[in-house]
């Protein structure tokens, strides 16, 4: 029925108009675009206040379309051509024609309907995504499915402060969450026809492997970064050999080290150093190697190339790179005190808020005030081994009498509370009630690498030994 509307509404028209010209037969092109266009689905009419729209309603619509087609728009200015006197009739209007379509499915009109707002957000300190989500007025409803997706709550529970999360809603309403886990790894929260859906895509890093050696002139952190690493790699040094050697009072200019490890790339911008493969450290003409093993459990350590863990039981200093302000003494004089007493710890100086960290696995038999330590942590690790830690600032969370800590865990910060004329951390070490000094003092070793995995690391760090000898004897630096 459209179909005969067209043609005859056409024929009509077709035969008011004047002897045809060029501008008739583009025209007359125009109107069969349309027609086409309407018999191949590629056009909808919007539906009327009563439904969909009838036959009518369609052939209306057309009717306006085609007579669009033929006369100037309204308030639209036109222009005139002459023609050849031969074959003029009248001026021709050229007119831009608006017809008002609706494309059904357009991907790019239905994403413009959407009209979603996208907010970056940095986590701050006590952050949650529950504060997070009021905070921006969004769907408290939203978040509760989130969470209930599978693996999705671990992975949002422990935000870091200083991370971005990437968030798309519609009048608080949540239409996406972007959070990277890691280097490799970003959870992506979408919503579907069906409700919220959760996947995890894998970021795409590039590694490259890197052997690097450096001479200490001034700093450990300066000879590393003059090598080619970053401070990852100086961190990663003292930790790795933290147990044999002080890095604060025993390191000298001249020492030197030699360093493999891989270096992490995505998209052709660098990312960051990744943990240390193999390392050789010369300090005061003493060499110390250290190759890291992965074993079948999928626990990482560090161990001599004969097998044996450079892991200690204990750190041999509660803090990264700081200096001895005072050391173990039985008769020195005290600053504030005036008088000769015993210092029968070391004092490490370092700025309030510095980050202390447990020297060994055990139980916090004391965390609070104490005299003269003001602000005290105490440990007790077994076999009658007690630490203890003086003058802080403020405790760690979770740092309670009772409450089991292991090595390295950050405790408390440095302070100056109590007896104290600047901020430092005085740190005791105590076996059976004997101060020995932290300094010196034999530290027992960790358990020695499984027999049943000793072919397995031989394999695995012979390519390691191989990249530090390669530069023994040479200044270079290797990409």
């Amino acid at each position: 029925m459209a179909f005969e509307f067209i043609r005859g509404s056409l024929a009509g028209r077709l035969r008011r108009l004047p002897a045809p010209g060029g501008a008739f037969w583009l025209q007359t092109a125009a109107c069969a675009v349309v027609t086409w266009t309407v018999l191949h689905g590629g056009l909808s009419t919007p539906p009327t206040a009563n439904g969909p729209a009838s036959a009518a309603d369609t052939a209306n619509i057309l009717d306006g379309a085609a007579r669009n087609l033929f006369a100037p728009a309204a308030n639209t200015p036109s222009t005139t051509d002459e023609v050849p006197a031969a074959g003029r009739n009248a001026p021709v209007a050229h007119a831009s024609v608006a017809v008002p379509v609706v494309l059904a499915g357009d991907p790019t009109l239905e994403g413009a309907q959407l009209a979603l707002s996208t907010i970056d957000v940095i986590v701050t300190r006590n952050d949650t995504l529950d504060r997070i989500f009021r905070r921006l007025k969004l769907s408290l409803a939203d978040l509760a499915s989130m969470r209930m997706l599978p693996g999705v709550r671990t992975s949002l529970d422990s935000l870091r402060p200083g991370e971005s999360l990437h968030l798309t809603h519609r009048d608080g309403q949540l239409f996406g969450l972007e959070r990277r886990l890691s280097e490799t790894e970003t959870l992506k929260v979408s919503r579907v026809p069906s409700g919220l859906t959760a996947n995890l895509v894998q970021n795409p890093v590039q590694v490259r492997t890197r052997t690097i050696r450096g001479t200490i002139d001034t700093s450990l952190f300066e000879a590393v970064e003059a090598a080619g690493a970053h401070d990852q790699t100086a961190v990663g040094l003292a930790d790795i050999f933290g147990w044999d050697i002080d890095f604060v009072l025993a390191v000298r200019p001249g020492d030197s080290f030699v360093v493999t490890y891989p270096e992490i790339w995505r998209d052709g911008v660098y990312v960051k150093d990744g943990p240390i493969e193999a390392a050789e450290f010369t300090n005061q003409g003493h060499e110390y190697r250290a190759l890291r093993y992965t074993d079948p459990t999928g626990a990482a350590h560090y161990y001599t190339p004969d097998g044996r863990p450079l892991h200690k039981a204990f750190l041999r200093a509660p803090l990264e790179f700081t200096r001895v302000s005072s050391g173990f003494n039985s008769a020195r004089f005290h600053p504030i005190l005036h008088r000769i007493r015993a210092h029968q710890g070391v004092d490490y100086a370092a700025p309030i808020g510095t980050p202390v960290r447990a020297a060994g696995d055990g139980v916090v038999r004391f965390a609070g005030v104490r005299g003269g330590y003001g602000n005290l942590v105490e440990l007790e690790h077994g076999h009658g081994i007690t630490t203890v830690y003086g003058h802080l600032s403020r405790f760690a969370h979770g740092t309670h009498a009772g409450a089991r800590v292991t090595q390295g865990t950050v405790i408390a910060y440095v302070g100056m509370t109590g007896l104290a004329t600047g901020p430092h951390l005085h740190y005791e070490y105590r076996v059976n009630g004997v101060f020995k000094n932290p300094q010196t003092v034999v530290l027992p070793p960790a358990a020695p690498i499984e027999a049943a995995w000793r072919e397995d690391f031989d394999r695995q760090s012979a390519p390691l030994l191989s990249s530090l000898d390669i530069f023994h004897g040479a200044v270079l630096v290797s990409r």
